[in-house]
């Protein structure tokens, strides 16, 4: 079985879910998931997990994103995409680039976002996706999102590409659609391209085609992105043999035979005596322990 993480390019017309089924029948393994759900029409960075790898996808999924986007005032959608239904055409002739850049650039820092009804959150046990196609509506709370920075890429009115930078649960078609109701014209999103995801960049991304070309030759395994890559930013000990049982029964360590110098509630990334990542562990100042967080035995 594979162990890691694979950076896929995910490509128009696919799923989320149709590229982890792509997976499984290319790696032949059932042990697969992805870390944050792209729409069919957005294309762009989709870590997947293999193996032991999908304990770390939730983690992941908390990661900011970056996104860049074709934002079309004037058009107005049920989806607030341009794949949607079209509800409504304003005039965008008195739009100015002055004004629309000063707009868009307010969204950054913290806003609340209604989420669309058009998304795969669930509301008593059903997606909202869901009831939107049976024609209803419900109220849905608004969650705060932030816009760490939205930067205006190219600008002929009435389409502007954007490329922002945000915190996890933000819908970019949502803001499109917010950025076109502050400015007074509508809009909505007409492309979505995902950048970055975590530490994820598109440039160091694969397609399913090549992802399959290299499994045949046996080389896929080149790939994959070790678990422990993911906690870089984290201090590494690695442990010495009297206590490697503990670590594997993912018990709790006195600090007292290891490293010194860690602030309350450190993470870390703990090694068994030969060297191989085994899990990650924080530090509890009050107890002067290390204590379990994810074991990836």
């Amino acid at each position: 079985m594979l162990h890691g993480i694979l950076n896929v390019y995910k490509e128009k017309g696919w799923t989320s879910h149709d590229v982890v089924a792509k997976l499984r029948g290319i790696t032949r393994q059932k042990k697969i998931g992805h870390t944050g759900t792209l729409d069919p029409d957005a294309e762009g960075v989709l870590p997947v997990c293999l193996g032991k790898a999908a304990k770390v996808s939730e983690l992941l999924t908390e990661k900011d994103k970056a996104y860049r986007a074709v934002l079309l005032l004037g058009t107005v959608t049920d989806t607030q995409d341009i794949s949607g239904t079209v509800l409504e055409k304003r005039g965008t002739a008195a739009l100015r680039e002055e004004e629309t850049a000063e707009v868009i650039r307010g969204f950054t820092g913290a806003y609340d976002q209604i989420p669309p009804m058009y998304s795969a959150l669930k509301v008593n046990g059903r997606r909202l996706y869901e009831l939107a196609r049976e024609g209803k509506t419900i109220e849905r709370k608004a969650r705060t999102v932030t816009i760490h920075d939205i930067q205006i890429l190219r600008m002929e009115l009435p389409r502007v590409e954007l490329e922002v930078s945000c915190s996890k649960g933000t819908y970019i078609r949502t803001l499109c659609h917010d950025i076109g109701e502050r400015l007074g014209t509508g809009g909505c999103m007409e492309s979505l391209l995902r950048i970055r995801s975590g530490p994820f960049d598109i440039g160091e991304s694969y397609k399913l085609e090549y992802l399959q070309e290299m499994m045949e030759q046996g080389d896929l395994e080149k790939l994959l992105i070790p678990i422990d890559a993911v906690f870089s930013q984290y201090k590494k000990i690695q442990i010495k043999q009297e206590l490697d049982s503990r670590l594997k029964n993912g018990n709790p360590f006195a600090v007292h035979g290891l490293e010194s110098g860690f602030s309350d509630q450190e993470y870390v990334r703990m090694y068994d005596p030969a060297g191989s990542f085994a899990a990650v562990y924080k530090y509890v100042q009050e107890e002067d322990w290390f204590r379990p967080v994810k074991m990836f035995l």
